[in-house]
């Protein structure tokens, strides 16, 4: 493998010079720079990213940390690949690196991008608490954003849509058009989303004099295999219900499948509304009713955002993303309409 000095005797000049057109400080002749160049191409040096990267001070990277958990869905998939190609039309690299299964392994996980020497960094945190992440980010000097939570002491660092929010109109939608008796499947409940989106179906009976019955309520896992089980689950307490809201798109795909299984028609006897409105949502039958959550939007307001804290220039503080419920053929009125 060549080297930086095999580089600079190819070109004519000193090693010193080759380091200060790799890096870009100190002043060189165009003519100079062309040389070294010709010279790198002609070798085949690879210059040391690393060493690159402390003496530059830049890496042109942005690191993104993700508990592996969310990998396997069709939300984590849309969020990959939009963090993808806003980075890369910002000229730059992203990099992932695995949150696990702790609120330290998010750490670590931040700590390997800040040696990296990663530009900035994007949390999309399950684990570390808004303190925590507050901390984070006053003890560290290079941008930091979280995606999807909200925090209390650095409110620039930080996008979000109201969860609660959301799912508490989507709820209070299906109220509305005359439905009472509403079921629900959770998402994990070790998950801060799950949480909320509980939170916010649990307050939208509350709201509408509508007492919250433990026997509506099943626990999903973000799977189709969950919402399936999860019907299985409400169906076998024998308590009617004629609207089911599940926590994510995946699970109302399997809690409709399981209802037409079990002879349980969807909408005209049970109207379904999901989470997140994948692209195949409008595509199933029925069509899936959803509460869109502009992930889109999200990821280009925390790397434009990043952007401005890395190069300068003023931005427009937008935090809160609100959802949207897309109603489709899955959702009619219900019989107190």
């Amino acid at each position: 493998m060549a080297t930086m000095l095999e580089v600079a005797k190819r070109a004519g000049v000193s090693k010193a010079t080759v380091s200060r057109v790799l890096s870009g400080n100190g002043y060189v002749s165009q003519e100079t720079k062309d040389r070294v160049y010709q010279a790198i191409g002609e070798s085949g040096y690879r210059p040391n990213l690393l060493a690159r990267n402390l003496a530059t001070k830049k890496s042109q990277t942005l690191g993104l940390v993700v508990t592996n958990t969310l990998y396997h869905g069709v939300y984590f998939s849309e969020l990959l690949f939009h963090a993808a190609r806003l980075t890369e039309d910002q000229g730059r690299q992203l990099i992932l690196a695995d949150g696990k299964h702790s609120a330290e392994e998010e750490r670590a996980a931040i700590q390997y991008l800040l040696d990296l020497r990663c530009d900035a960094i994007i949390i999309y945190p399950r684990f570390l608490t808004p303190d925590e992440m507050d901390a984070i980010i006053h003890d560290h000097d290079r941008p930091i954003m979280v995606l999807n939570r909200r925090l209390r002491g650095n409110a620039s660092h930080c996008v979000w849509s109201d969860q609660k929010a959301s799912s508490q109109a989507a709820v209070e939608r299906l109220i509305a058009m005359g439905h009472r008796d509403i079921a629900f499947i959770t998402g994990s409940l070790d998950s801060p989303t799950g949480i909320e989106r509980l939170a916010g179906y649990k307050a939208a009976l509350e709201h509408n004099d509508i007492p919250v019955r433990d026997a509506w309520i099943a626990e999903g896992k973000w799977t189709p295999a969950t919402g399936a089980t999860g019907v299985e689950a409400l169906l076998a307490r024998g308590i009617p219900f004629t609207a089911l809201v599940a926590s994510n798109d995946d699970m109302a795909i399997g809690a409709i499948k399981q209802l037409n299984t079990a002879g349980w028609r969807v909408p005209e006897q049970v109207s379904v509304i999901g989470f997140d409105d994948i692209a195949l949502a409008p595509y199933i039958v029925p069509a899936l009713s959803s509460v869109k959550i502009p992930v889109t939007e999200m990821i280009e307001e925390t790397i434009n955002r990043l952007m401005c804290m890395l190069d300068g220039g003023e931005f427009h503080l937008q935090q809160s993303f609100p959802g949207e419920l897309m109603l489709r053929d899955s959702v009619i009125a219900g019989p107190h309409a």
